[in-house]
């Protein structure tokens, strides 16, 4: 590890790029340092914003929701209205972690039969890409009703939800200047909104009608604000579901080929689901059950704890950035996609129980037979039977939330309701088309869902150690592994966390390909090929995005003083007070 922070200043040479100029590997980052509260967002307005919210009394469930709206309009290729949400509350007062999950159902007309008469693939099966690009793979937006919900539940009552809407309203209609990283995934993504838009009409979220925002460009959305402001002033029944809003997007999915209702929007609830938990050393790790995918992190963690307890693996500030490390870590985080892949869905219809997969003997017995400390062996042995924005805050009381809010694949379809201003998701992609699989696409389901949050308590105590999240589809649980290895066992402060080298088994199986970001020693890339890791070595530049974006707050548990990370990965920042 020394050589990482002997070498983290120095300018890797990045890809080339045809349309901004490309940010070097890393620059170094100071960890923010503060007392009374703090945010870390992938946007510096939303982070701003947030803050402001706390310094005039409100918690962290009141600043989140203020950041989630602005994140909304500043990075609209990443999060939005048509997408879902996700979050992890800490309670100081109880010392209790509670799962909050905004994500959206499936139209009621959804299922395998409908799919083989509208995307046939000439061999009586589902034409996969078609479906997964069309206008059916939208499922209904949950992030208005968990907005809503979530300060219900655990907001100060000093706030009313159009109260925390109006500051990223009035940055939609006054406008705001974009972010370089931003501006790169916004001009690329725009063909997914072009594809869906007659020749010769104005392409929305363009700022000339045809092209995405450059580098510091002004763009103004008084589409969005007036969406915002209708969702705060009526609520998310009559000024989201049932609304104009709701009208729009009905009539755009339909006009495209979907099959959603306004009965299939006035479906979506919040669920408040018990959260799930592994221990490593003296931290609990937190994750949203399914269908979110946090459980397969969860499950790595564990085979890491048992590796340690067995002495097949050494963990430490010497080891960590090295292949001593980052072979345990992929090895486990394979056993953790094959659970998650074969049995992580809508919790309704899993064959088998969170508890099943969490089972400590079960998880033991399959690292202490599968793991070769000097082989990569492991291709995932189930038990029988990326595009988002994250952020975390942490307010004067201690109370802290990790909120996770998502389009995917960028900006989802890319399908605009008429004056809505934001895209539609395309969720219906995290289905699994095969029949009889627990995540089978099926009328009013969940599908296997990529954001999570994630929070981390000292296990004795229950006191908050730290609140994270690392963006970006399959990379999240691999980022949650190893940002809570590289803090825990390695000692590392959180943007030293965040700012390390990353690997990812970037198609979230168990058997993928393994990316390794550039940084990490060339020495460290021979030995892990030498293990047989099938590698990508060496990603820099804007390709970097395959690694997401991570954002940590640490509570020091002796003096209270919080230590923030925010990723150089993104536009963002860490802002305390």
């Amino acid at each position: 590890m020394a050589d990482w922070f002997a070498n983290r200043n120095s300018t890797i040479e990045p890809t080339k790029s045809s349309t901004v100029d490309e940010i070097p590997f890393l620059s170094r980052r100071s960890p923010v340092v503060c007392k009374n509260g703090c945010v870390a967002s992938s946007q510096p307005l939303a982070s701003n914003i947030g803050v402001d919210i706390l310094k005039q009394g409100g918690n962290a469930a009141d600043a989140s929701i203020a950041v989630a709206a602005t994140l909304c309009v500043t990075e609209p290729c990443s999060t939005g209205l048509g997408g879902d949400m996700f979050c992890l509350y800490y309670s100081s007062q109880t010392k209790k972690v509670t799962a909050t999950n905004g994500s959206g159902f499936s139209p009621a007309a959804l299922n395998l039969d409908v799919l083989k008469k509208a995307f046939p693939d000439g061999k009586g099966g589902i034409n996969d890409e078609a479906f997964r690009l069309s206008a059916m793979a939208v499922t209904v937006p949950g992030a208005a009703r968990g907005y809503e919900d979530l300060l219900l539940k655990h907001g100060s009552g000093k706030f009313t939800l159009a109260q925390l809407l109006e500051p990223a309203a009035k940055l939609a209609e006054q406008g705001f200047p974009v972010g370089p990283v931003t501006s790169h995934h916004w001009r690329a993504g725009i063909a997914q909104i072009k594809k869906w838009i007659p020749d010769g009409e104005r392409v929305p979220l363009t700022i000339d009608g045809e092209n995405g925002p450059k580098p510091g460009e002004l763009i103004q959305n008084p589409d969005y604000a007036k969406v915002l402001r209708e969702l705060g002033s009526k609520g998310a029944t009559d000024g989201f579901y049932n609304g104009a809003t709701g009208k729009a997007i009905v009539e755009v999915v339909q006009k495209h080929g979907g099959n959603m209702t306004m009965e299939d929007l006035a479906f979506q609830t919040t669920s408040f689901p018990e959260p799930c938990s592994a221990k490593f050393r003296d931290i609990e790790l937190w994750q949203v059950p399914p269908n979110g995918q946090g459980i397969a992190g969860l499950i790595a963690l564990k085979g890491l704890a048992h590796l340690e307890d067995l002495e097949k693996v050494k963990l430490s500030p010497e080891t960590i950035g090295t292949a001593d490390a980052y072979h345990p870590m992929i090895e486990m985080m394979r056993l953790g996609f094959a659970d998650g892949r074969a049995h992580v869905a809508d919790e309704r219809f899993m064959t088998v129980t969170v508890d099943q997969l969490l089972d400590d003997k079960r998880i033991q017995e399959r690292a202490e037979k599968l793991f070769d400390p000097k082989n990569a062996v492991i291709a995932g042995t189930p038990i029988a039977s990326s595009c988002t924005v994250s952020f975390q805050v942490v307010d004067k009381e201690g109370n802290a939330i990790s909120f996770v809010n998502s389009n995917y694949m960028g900006f989802g379809t890319g399908i605009v309701p008429q004056g809505c201003g934001f895209t539609l998701q395309n969720r219906g992609f995290g289905f699994t088309l095969e029949e009889g699989h627990p995540n089978v696409v099926a009328p009013r389901k969940r599908p296997y869902h990529t954001i999570i949050p994630g929070m981390i308590t000292y296990s004795d105590t229950n006191e908050l150690h730290s609140t994270i999240s690392n963006m970006g589809g399959n990379m999240q649980p691999q980022g949650h592994l190893q940002l809570t290895i590289d803090m825990v066992a390695g000692g590392l402060d959180p943007q030293a966390a965040i700012d390390m080298s990353r690997f990812c088994i970037a198609d979230g199986t168990k058997d993928g390909m393994v990316q390794i970001e550039g940084g990490v020693d060339e020495k460290e890339i021979v030995k892990l090929k030498a293990m047989g890791h099938k590698l990508q070595d060496k990603v820099v530049g804007h390709a970097r995005a395959t690694f997401g974006r991570a954002q940590i707050i640490k509570r020091d548990r002796t003096n209270g003083v919080l230590w923030a990370g925010s990723d150089g990965r993104a536009d963002g920042c860490a802002i305390g007070y």
